[in-house]
């Protein structure tokens, strides 16, 4: 890992990335190591370690700069309640505490990093260089300001991390792990086993009584949980888009007719095309020479084409529009020439040529009549994104005055969705899917939300917007055996047949045990063997599925076993063998399996050092100050 760091180290990206690795690697033990010493201090100081003092500011900005990252990264932005569900003020945190414990360490150890060294840093970094290889000032400027970063700020991140490197490094150069345990790495992964099995399924479980009323009540009393009607949320929902406010009928006769004048030519027809044949000489006497003959008459454009054995796909150019041409030049001939015409000698990017038009197919123009619905539709669409960003301000200048959303619809003859009940995936409380403006979002929204909350608008890709007000929320709840039984008495029916297929598959594995052959055993259950070859953890293979593999591997060849299979299935199985190739160690899979296990053997050994340190040196943290700090409190 430390030799990982060092070479991740040595770009400007690598370094970001680092970082957030680095705040990922430690994020754990960071947290556990502090939990019970979060303290207030009263200060702009979100935590302190040692001496060593991180500020407010410092954790704003930090948490500011991985915020923008990852918002481009997702390529929308992104709110600091989004970024909380993926832990990014834990890990941020976390990074601006472990490295502060590192730098504590550095200055205690008195490691001084001189201005040359750093420089030299900067300098060697093949992120900063040009296109001659050696570094680019306008590059790394470049490249800073893009990553929101300063010469300063940066020249001293990069003074700081060269220190920590040292200390890291300073940890040791090599990890290695016993040979042993790098086999039985290999092993693990190698291994292949064969086994037989027969499947029990539910008709081998023979018939399930009816449950009584008791048996019901009882089963539902002891799984209630599993039972529950989720939370549902009432919401009034206003969605504008350019096609709902977009009115095509009032747009006037003139205006689409000054329209389609404007842009008859490029939007509704087709432009001139010729279909053009040309001959190449090596020079232009040649070619004047060519066109000679060919204007007394001594020989016509094609016959002068298999004199000089011109291909067929040389001399067709092909029906071709006017910019479709590669060669300018060729382009102006073509279309100055009649149908049937040969050109004089054109000097053109390839040489000296001679052209013919072979045919002319003229421009066309679409009628107005035949296009006025498609641009009353452009027309009035043009105009709905104007209405939308009025009716935007105006909607919310209404909100911002209290108003309920369904009144601002009403008063305004829009119509808005009124929902009585929507659970977090978005369907109502008979299981449909509500049919929603953005769907796979909207939901989420309404629950990240509540009663009495002004939700921003949502902006939709077509340039609309979505509204939502929450007016009602129904807390999740067990349901009663009235109204899940139908529920209650599948999964006790499923329940009774597990425990069949368990118990009979016990009796089976015991029979095995005791010696009894696998066909007589499988033939006793009715069942058939299936034989299954060359199996490998974490690939399934046909009837055996990943908890199936599982009991595989962990029995003993010539052992028999079970395992469930889903909800009504039950697998009985004997392995047969298990191998594995020869573990050798100069093989590039055995240097791979080295490397990882040297790196986790160095994560381990930094997790630790870290850990240690932060004990020896003291650490609070003021949790409800840093939370402010980045915009999670108020």
């Amino acid at each position: 890992m430390l030799r990982n760091l060092r070479n991740t180290g040595k770009t400007l990206t690598g370094k970001i990335v680092a970082g957030a690795l680095f705040a990922l690697l430690i994020l754990s033990f960071a947290v556990w190591g502090i939990n019970d010493i979060f303290t207030g201090r009263g200060s702009t100081t979100i935590a302190q370690v040692g001496e060593t003092e991180i500020s407010s500011e410092a954790a704003r900005t930090t948490y500011q700069d991985q915020l923008r990252r990852l918002s481009i990264q997702f390529g929308q932005p992104i709110t600091p309640q989004q970024a909380a569900t993926l832990g990014l003020e834990r890990q941020v945190l976390s990074s601006l505490v472990n490295e502060a414990t590192l730098d504590e360490r550095a200055r205690a150890l008195g490691l001084n990093v001189s201005d040359q060294l750093v420089a030299r840093s900067i300098v060697d970094d093949p992120t900063f260089r040009g296109t001659d290889g050696s570094f680019n000032r306008g590059r790394f400027m470049s490249l800073l300001q893009s990553n929101g970063l300063t010469e300063q700020r940066y020249v001293a991140q990069e003074r700081n991390a060269i220190a920590r490197r040292q200390i890291v490094e300073a940890l040791g150069e090599d990890f290695s792990a016993p040979v042993v345990a790098q086999e039985a790495l290999h092993r693990y992964g190698a291994e292949r086993r064969a086994a037989r099995y027969v499947l029990l399924d539910a008709a081998a479980a023979g018939q399930i009584p009816q449950p009584t009323e008791e048996d019901l009540a009882r089963f539902h009393q002891e799984n209630a949980t599993r039972f529950r009607a989720p939370e549902y949320r009432a919401a009034t929902v206003l969605s504008v888009s350019p096609a709902s406010v977009a009115d095509p009928a009032s747009v006037s006769d003139a205006a689409a007719r000054a329209f389609h004048e404007q842009v008859a030519e490029t939007r509704f027809g087709a432009a001139e095309r010729r279909e053009v044949q040309r001959i190449q000489f090596q020079s232009e006497e040649e070619a004047r020479e060519a066109a000679s003959r060919i204007a007394s008459g001594e020989i016509d454009f094609e016959a002068l084409a298999r004199e000089r054995d011109v291909p067929r796909d040389v001399l067709e150019l092909g029906l071709l529009e006017r910019a479709q041409f590669v060669d300018p030049a060729i382009a102006a001939a073509a279309f100055a020439l009649a149908e049937g015409e040969v050109s004089e000698p054109i000097s053109g990017r390839f040489g000296p040529s001679l052209v013919r038009v072979v045919a002319i197919e003229e421009a066309a123009v679409r009628p107005f009549e035949e296009v006025a619905d498609e641009i009353r539709t452009e027309l009035a669409m043009q105009d709905a994104a104007d209405r939308i960003r009025r009716l935007y301000d105006e909607i919310e200048d209404q909100r911002a005055s209290a108003r309920p959303l369904a009144e601002i619809a009403r008063e305004r003859g829009l119509e808005a969705i009124e929902i009585a009940g929507i659970d977090a995936q978005g369907r109502d409380q008979v299981g449909a899917t509500i049919d929603l403006p953005l769907p796979d979002r909207l939901p989420r929204e309404i629950f990240d939300s509540d009663i009495g909350i002004d939700n921003a608008a949502i902006r939709t890709d077509d340039g609309g917007f979505v509204w939502f007000d929450v007016t009602g929320v129904q807390p999740a709840r067990n349901l009663s055996l009235d109204e899940a039984r139908e529920a209650v008495i599948s999964e006790w029916r499923a329940e009774r047949i597990e425990d069949r297929l368990a118990e009979q598959a016990r009796g089976l594995v015991e029979r095995l045990r005791a010696g009894e052959s696998f066909d007589a055993v499988a033939a006793d259950a009715g069942a058939s063997v299936s034989v299954a070859e060359n199996l490998a953890r974490g690939q399934t293979q046909g009837d055996l599925d990943a908890g199936a593999l599982r009991a595989i591997f962990a029995t003993r060849v010539g052992e028999p076993g079970t395992a469930r299979l889903g909800a009504d299935r039950r697998l009985v199985f004997v392995v047969d063998s298990a191998t594995a190739p020869p573990y050798l160690t100069t093989t590039p899979q055995a240097e791979q399996i080295s490397d990882r296990m040297a790196t986790e053997m160095g994560s381990d050994v930094l997790a630790q050092y870290v850990t240690q340190l932060q004990r020896e040196i003291g650490l609070t943290i003021n949790e409800s100050l840093f939370r402010q700090a980045i915009g999670l409190e108020f």
